[in-house]
């Protein structure tokens, strides 16, 4: 079958959709998350994620409305996270851990309780974006509009932020509230994360595209560039490749973006290492 013909169908179009704005919001913020080393965060609300979603099914929501159901739940416990770090003299991986591991308990005792894992909830926790319906694409647009307004608002005081956040707060940034902003908008992007690669692969989703960006790129603005083009591809790379040798999405777009951090390494070590050696040979011979 053609990769013209795959596009036809109307799920294809769907995932491809939802695909590639969730791609490129994890690779925004993941940038912004890996360089202020708040990496295992996207891990943390995952698992929150999974509680959620373990009640939303208990309690009979539909399926197509479970990512809605999450968002409160997540949002919450990215509060929690905050104000365990400010209130309880908690290291802030040590704050994301013991949220984690409510998340996760939660979610095993209310799946426990409803009979065991069912199908809807393997579908949350592996990924299913080929299923994805019509009303999970609006809301993920929906929210990538919500998202990428936020980040474009506050983006000179998260770069401030991310990269000095005690001169940022010297220089009159209010850095307490721009965390704030940073958590709920990865809070979101989590939530509907899941649906592409599953809980359980979501930070995956969150940190490799970024930290591969970092291997190529020269400034902030192109690293954040090169995490959506890496994101990006490996999602629409990893829908086609998937449905087309019958692989689960969710590892096969995990397994691309790994694949794509290898090459961007060896490009670094090989390529750019040879071009700025050979920049320096030139300096030091260059007349006066």
């Amino acid at each position: 079958m053609e990769l013209a013909d795959l596009v036809g169908y109307a799920f294809i179009q769907r995932a491809l959709l939802a695909g590639t704005l969730i791609a490129a919001l994890c690779a925004v913020l993941g940038v912004f998350l890996v360089l202020r080393r708040l990496s295992l965060i996207g891990d943390g609300l995952a698992h929150v994620t999974f509680g959620g979603v373990a009640a939303a099914l208990i309690l009979r929501v539909e399926p197509s409305a479970v990512t809605v159901a999450a968002i409160p739940v997540v949002l919450l416990s990215s509060f929690g996270i905050l104000k365990l770090t400010e209130k309880a003299r908690i290291y802030g991986d040590a704050a994301i851990g013991v949220v984690s591991s409510l998340g996760i308990a939660t979610g095993v005792l209310l799946a426990s309780a409803a009979g065991g894992f069912n199908v809807d909830l393997f579908s949350f926790l592996f990924g299913s974006i080929l299923a994805i319906s019509s009303n999970e694409v609006v809301i993920a647009v929906i929210l990538f509009v919500v998202v990428v307004s936020a980040v474009g608002l506050f983006y000179n005081d998260l770069f401030a932020v991310t990269f000095d956040e005690e001169l940022a707060r010297s220089s009159g940034i209010q850095a307490r509230r721009i965390n704030v902003v940073l958590v709920l908008l990865t809070a979101l992007t989590v939530v509907l994360a899941m649906k592409v690669v599953g809980i359980l692969l979501i930070s995956a989703l969150l940190i490799v595209p970024a930290v591969a960006a970092l291997q190529v790129a020269r400034g902030f603005r192109a690293t954040i560039i090169w995490a959506v083009v890496f994101s990006v591809f490996s999602v629409v790379a990893g829908i086609f490749g998937s449905f087309v040798m019958n692989l689960p999405t969710g590892a096969t777009i995990v397994l691309l973006n790994i694949v794509m951090f290898v090459l961007a390494y060896v490009f670094r070590k090989t390529v750019l290492a040879r071009r700025i050696n050979r920049g320096r040979g030139d300096a030091r011979v260059a007349p006066l």
